[in-house]
């Protein structure tokens, strides 16, 4: 079935369109680790703090992002756990979050400091870092490999899977993205990052 869904970044025939991400929300331990280690750590403002207007006896947090897009979560008097999340149908498996490619390597330092797990791979699109918060919810951190306009992404990408499955190739790589910028008259500088491994198992 997912090698007949058409991919495209052309918008739908359907009944409206969505305009972007307004916010994102989880649920949280308490007020303290959570922002420690949204804010303190990730960097991110805490630029509202309400009950819950669903259940007041929880508190509702707001953190900017960083490009006014929301991650809002629910605290109360909970403790942190950082076991493995559970998984399953409907579950969450990991938030991401952009971060600047200059930035890679002191955001690495940074979880090294705050004696953070992480592990960095190469997507082949995308170059990633992934942690996890608090509770054990995974967090990715990522970074564009190439300077791509954000109105273009979509465009890219879109093309990168044309060439992907041209190419026969399980998953979009480095090569489908080059060729996928040359392709669209995009002429987008990579950017410096650290070698790593894919990160994949049993594709090509």
């Amino acid at each position: 079935m997912s090698d007949e869904t058409p991919v495209t970044a052309e918008k739908p025939d359907s009944p409206f369109h969505t305009t972007g991400t307004d916010h994102i929300t989880i649920w949280g331990s308490n007020e303290e680790d959570t922002v420690a280690f949204y804010r303190d750590l990730l960097g991110m403002p805490l630029v509202l703090r309400q009950p819950n207007l669903d259940d007041p006896s929880q508190t509702h947090l707001f953190f900017d992002t960083g490009d006014g897009r929301i991650l809002t979560v629910f605290v109360g008097d909970r403790a942190s756990n950082r076991g493995p999340q559970r998984g399953g149908t409907g579950s969450v498996h990991h938030l991401c979050f952009s971060i600047a490619p200059e930035d890679f390597e002191d955001v690495a330092a940074a979880l090294d400091d705050a004696g953070r797990n992480y592990n960095v791979f190469d997507r082949g699109i995308f170059f990633s870092l992934y942690t996890q918060d608090n509770n054990g919810l995974v967090i990715e951190l990522s970074t564009d490999k190439y300077d791509i306009p954000d109105d273009r992404r979509g465009d890219v990408l879109a093309k990168a899977q044309e060439l992907r499955v041209e190419d026969g190739a399980d998953y979009a790589k480095d090569e489908h993205m080059k060729a996928a910028l040359e392709a669209l008259g995009l002429d987008a500088t990579a950017h410096d990052l650290p070698d790593a491994a894919s990160g994949v198992g049993g594709v090509k």
